[in-house]
């Protein structure tokens, strides 16, 4: 069994506002498409080439955002459990 998040460990706190962060991003990202007035335009696309060259402006190397793309993929059929979408 593993023990609880410690707030004041600083490597916990630092996993739970890594946790945060990325859900916060889901959740405006749904919240933006949801809301798209351009449905021809859809948003991931956008969004997914933006944040790619949000984490090279912020120093991120093109390889490691290519193989941290490339392993998300690889690792999506695992955390899907073969579903297309989440129901």
């Amino acid at each position: 069994m593993t023990a609880p998040m410690d707030p004041d460990d600083p490597k916990d706190a630092w996993q739970m506002r890594t946790s945060a962060a990325i859900q916060n991003f889901g959740v405006a990202l749904r919240e933006l498409h949801e809301t798209n007035p351009w449905p021809e335009r859809p948003l991931l696309p956008l969004a997914i080439n933006h944040l790619m060259t949000e984490l090279w402006d912020h120093r991120f190397s093109q390889t490691e955002i290519r193989e941290a793309f490339e392993a998300a993929m690889e690792d999506m059929p695992r955390y899907a459990s073969g579903n297309e979408t989440r129901s």
